[in-house]
């Protein structure tokens, strides 16, 4: 009953969009909007810097990549470990400076940091709440 409830919860996001064998939202991801950076960090454990790619198209990060099987299916008898491809696109919505991208990889967690142009920092604007 409760899986019914939450079923679907944060798979609609408009900030960011994914196709997989996993299910939309996977990899997970956490993104982070500075004033001079994005910072994108996603989990995936299984995987290796080198089953991994990072791509940057008309202002929208990509993620993309594949989790293999550690065995052949014929040994095994129960899994519920999934694998397969999977793509994860991210919308930036400001100017980046793409020459001082910056992506590493350390214990399964992919860290992209993308620096903003000197004309996305200036447009951001404070605006004042009035009680």
């Amino acid at each position: 009953m409760f899986d019914d409830v939450f079923r679907g919860f944060g798979s609609n996001l408009p900030a960011f969009s994914g196709a997989s064998a996993f299910g939309d939202g996977w990899p997970s991801v956490e993104i982070s909007d500075g004033e001079k950076e994005i910072r994108i960090t996603a989990e995936v454990p299984g995987l290796e810097e080198k089953d991994i790619e990072v791509l940057l198209n008309d202002g929208v990060l990509t993620l993309k990549g594949e989790k293999r099987s550690e065995t052949e299916d014929k040994d095994k008898r129960f899994s519920e470990r999934v694998y397969g491809r999977f793509e994860r696109r991210i919308p930036l919505g400001c100017e980046i400076r793409e020459e001082e991208i910056d992506a590493r990889f350390k214990n399964g967690v992919l860290t992209v940091t993308l620096p903003k142009s000197g004309k996305a920092q200036s447009q951001v604007k404070r605006i004042a709440i009035k009680g």
